[in-house]
């Protein structure tokens, strides 16, 4: 029966995320006197134009060649954070000097300490302030969108699905060919000399079977000297824990929906997380997050900051690095929209027009 579930519905909880926002409605007030509503948001002490940021995202140079450049330039410009995933296509090095203190370094903690330790002394040595460690891949789990649409690392290009998609889309294509395979620039050095972008897969999954305990996460919080964020939380246990062992600010998260299938959606879990720790670090949340409107909603439930994934990458994969800005200006006015129609004037105020689900 979940075989067959699977594959009539790969990722529900993918789209649980988005339901469960779709279930949150604002109340509006209209009659009222305001001007114009403020975005400015202060985390960490720096001031950024917008509540929202670049989520991490693994391999997106597969999406679009050179698309961390190209966000990390629009977060620049923008005035909003950009994550670079571990697993990015470009290396932390060339993100910073593109982004600066713009640029924040998502962490996957990896059982070799070596290497572990060489990613956060490169992290710190070239300057990012700010280390998003994610603890929601103890292992690896079968991911059946990717099962059915055939995507591997290396990309299989015998596959007809693959050949057909290429063809489909020649401007990819020769953009592909002109930059060459995607790379995972931050980790393959730690691969043996020669291994294979095949092997370097394995390799890499194999050293990311494990947990966070909370000796582990004491190690990191006394080896960063800057901002530190845990994401992957969904428990108000595990929060609290992240607090006590030196958290600066928690991101509630279940992967995009993409780890495990029956996980709480964002939405589901951020009530209870504000409650146990609000007081103590920075919220922050994504997951289904699409629009303006899903930002001002998880504002709205409770959080301190959002981020998006998908939305951005869209962007990129249709317009390149001009498709990075447009999402940014669109999304910010859907949020201006949203504040206008409901009569919020300050982010701050956002908590008192949530309405009850239906």
């Amino acid at each position: 029966m979940g075989l067959f579930y699977g594959w009539n519905r790969p990722e529900y909880c993918l789209h649980r995320n988005v339901e469960a926002l779709n279930r949150l409605l604002l109340k509006s007030r209209y009659l009222v006197d305001i001007d114009d509503v403020n975005f400015t948001t202060t985390i960490f002490g720096q001031s950024f134009a917008v509540p929202f940021g670049v989520a991490p995202i693994g391999f997106g140079g597969v999406i679009w060649p050179r698309a961390a450049e190209f966000l990390a330039r629009t977060a620049l410009k923008s005035n909003l954070p950009f994550c670079l995933s571990t697993y990015a296509t470009s290396s932390l090095e060339e993100i910073f000097h593109i982004a600066c203190d713009h640029a924040w370094f998502q962490l996957y903690t990896v059982n070799v300490p070596e290497i572990q330790e060489d990613l956060i002394r490169r992290a710190r040595d070239v300057g990012y302030k700010t280390l998003v460690v994610t603890v929601d891949i103890p292992t690896a789990t079968n991911r059946e969108r990717d099962i059915r649409n055939g995507l591997s690392v290396p990309p299989a290009l015998r596959d007809w699905r693959i050949a057909l998609s290429v063809i489909q889309r020649p401007s990819w294509a020769l953009a592909m060919l002109q930059s060459g395979i995607p790379e995972f620039k931050n980790v393959a050095r730690y691969a043996k000399s020669g291994t294979s972008l095949a092997e370097l897969g394995t390799f890499l999954t194999s050293i990311n079977e494990g947990y966070v305990t909370p000796d582990a996460l004491s190690e990191i919080r006394a080896a960063w000297p800057g901002n530190l964020i845990i994401k992957g939380i969904l428990d108000p246990e595990d929060a609290r824990l992240a607090v006590n062992l030196g958290a600066d600010a928690v991101t509630v998260s279940n992967h995009g929906g993409r780890q495990l299938d029956a996980a709480p959606t964002s939405v589901e879990s951020l009530p209870a997380i504000k409650d146990a720790v609000a007081d103590d670090c920075l919220i922050m949340v994504d997951g289904g997050v699409r629009s303006g409107l899903d930002v001002a909603r998880m504002m709205a439930l409770g959080a301190d900051f959002v981020f998006l994934g998908r939305a951005f990458m869209y962007g990129v994969g249709a317009l390149g690095e001009l498709g990075a800005g447009h999402v940014v200006s669109l999304i910010k006015e859907e949020l201006r929209q949203t504040m206008a129609q409901i009569g919020c004037p300050t982010l701050t105020r956002l908590p008192d027009f949530l309405s009850k689900s239906w």
